[in-house]
């Protein structure tokens, strides 16, 4: 494949990282160079810390429109608003985040003086911007659309610094929608290619005076320019990037690859006597307990079916009852490419602040479905899964419950269910 053009940078700063990320999910073919060792001054007259020269010698000068560039962000959607909406979310992402993040966490680095004003402030502002956006990601999966865009990694770039050395468990559990898109970017293979490896703040990252001198002897030695004193302050938050990989051969336009026609994940497995699409309009039509369960256990194939109980890991991060329930409604769309042959009731206990998310599902196979497609990949983490064996009456006790939406349930007490049919 051949090179789209060059990238002219600091190794390891935080701007080229995120643009090796933006570079590695755009799928192009990328090169590098250092910006202090670049032969031609004259190709970056703005003296800008970051600039790209295209394979046609065409020149960008900030990051977005990089950004842009390498993931076709403005020529790949057929939907103007929509690539409208990311050219907004990465302006979002730089002006609104990204300077509060630094404001906070650069301080705490101690890589600039600590100013407590300062700092209480961005923490304010960030907070606010946290809690917005985690509203915003009540019922979405990512920033623009269906499919994860630019947009949602450059937004996760700017966000790292704080994620890894200031938000820590009980600051990331006040945020628990942003948090859920938070961890499915930077999971995403590209993302860990262009940043390595990392951890989630554990305990958050306090000024310390020593290192703050080490570190400004360390940038203001003689010959040390301000805009690469600026560089550094920049490098202090991230780790060095490993080398992006290479793309495909014969792709030699930055156009985003046609979508291949999906295949049904189900589709090697047998299809088995159990009709699905009859059970749900049983169970949609018919009274529960007197017509569909007796229907289910007389029709149930569990030859070629598998029944399973699944529980959210996280009780103690559920706050208000409705968001729970949009927890769920939000892995259900989601999967909507397994409804055709899967069947599930997810109920949510309890009441705010003391609640729990558990459900049965019914699925073709006898595998966990969600490894099947990395569609559905993005929520079955959060929850523990339990193969249940269909011929023990504890499994009909347990099925019965949750599919009538009565009975003991181990104590807990029943606030409302989904059905995923």
């Amino acid at each position: 494949m051949a090179v789209c053009g060059t990238l002219f940078s600091e190794p390891n700063s935080f701007q080229t990282k995120k643009l090796l990320a933006v570079a590695e999910f755009g799928n192009v073919n990328l090169k590098t160079e250092c910006l202090s060792k670049a032969k031609s001054a004259h190709q970056n007259p703005l003296h800008t810390q970051v600039y790209f020269v295209s394979s046609k010698g065409q020149h960008l000068y900030t990051p977005n429109a990089i950004a842009c560039y390498l993931s076709s962000a403005l020529t790949a959607s057929k939907d103007q608003f929509h690539a409208v909406q990311v050219v907004e979310w990465l302006d979002i992402a730089d002006t609104q985040f990204l300077p509060h993040v630094l404001s906070w966490v650069l301080p705490c680095v101690s890589a600039v003086e600590f100013n407590k004003a300062k700092v209480e402030e961005a923490k304010k502002q960030l907070a606010a911007q946290l809690h917005w956006l985690n509203s915003v990601m009540l019922s979405r999966t990512f920033l623009v659309g269906e499919r994860l865009s630019v947009a949602d990694v450059v937004l996760a770039c700017n966000l790292l610094p704080a994620f890894q050395h200031v938000l820590d468990e009980k600051l990331r559990s006040q945020y628990v929608n942003v948090k859920r898109w938070f961890l499915t970017i930077v999971n995403q293979p590209f993302f860990k290619k262009a940043f390595g490896q990392w951890e989630l703040c554990v305990k958050p990252a306090e000024f310390d005076p020593a290192k703050y001198q080490q570190f400004e002897s360390a940038v203001s030695g003689k010959g040390v320019p301000a805009t690469k004193k600026a560089k550094k302050l920049k490098e202090a938050v991230a780790k060095p990037a490993a080398e992006p990989a290479k793309a495909p051969e014969n792709d030699d336009d930055l156009d985003v690859p046609a979508e291949p026609k999906q295949k049904d994940p189900f589709a090697a497995f047998p299809k088995g006597k159990f009709d699905m699409e009859a059970f749900k309009r049983v169970y949609s039509n018919e009274d529960t307990i007197t017509k569909a369960l007796p229907y289910f256990w007389e029709h149930f194939d569990a030859e070629n079916y598998s029944i399973w109980y699944c529980e959210y890991k996280y009780s103690n991060e559920l706050t208000k009852v409705f968001m729970s329930c949009n927890l769920v409604t939000g892995m259900f769309q989601r999967l909507d490419r397994m409804r055709k042959n899967a069947f599930a009731s997810v109920c949510v206990f309890g009441t705010d602040n003391n609640a729990s998310i558990s459900g049965i599902w019914i699925w073709r196979g006898h595998e966990l479905a969600f490894k099947l497609s990395e569609d559905w990949q993005i929520d079955y983490e959060s929850y523990a899964w339990t193969k249940l064996d269909p011929a023990e009456e504890k499994t009909k006790k347990l099925v019965d419950e949750y599919f009538a939406w009565e009975g003991k349930f181990g104590g807990k007490a029943f606030n409302q269910g989904k059905i995923f049919k």
